[in-house]
């Protein structure tokens, strides 16, 4: 087995509620927070090691956004 995928093992239970779309509510909000705690440690560093964790569940959050909080349409 390759090392690399035997740490992901060793480590998936600390590491999971990270690395699962929004499903809900509960979920955006969670990882809306965990942007924030991102965006504080790498700061305006784009070669963060960190960048492609925030990279990921940013794509997310933005998707969810786009499917389940539609802002409603004006008709002005």
């Amino acid at each position: 087995m390759n090392d690399n995928l035997k740490l992901a093992i060793e480590h998936w239970p600390f590491v999971a509620p990270l690395l699962r779309k929004p499903q809900n509510e509960d979920d955006y909000d969670f990882l809306v927070e965990i942007i924030d705690q991102l965006l504080h440690i790498t700061g305006e560093d784009e070669d963060h090691p960190l960048n492609g964790l925030l990279e990921i569940i940013s794509d997310w959050v933005e998707t969810y956004d786009l499917e389940c909080r539609r802002m409603p349409e004006h008709n002005d």
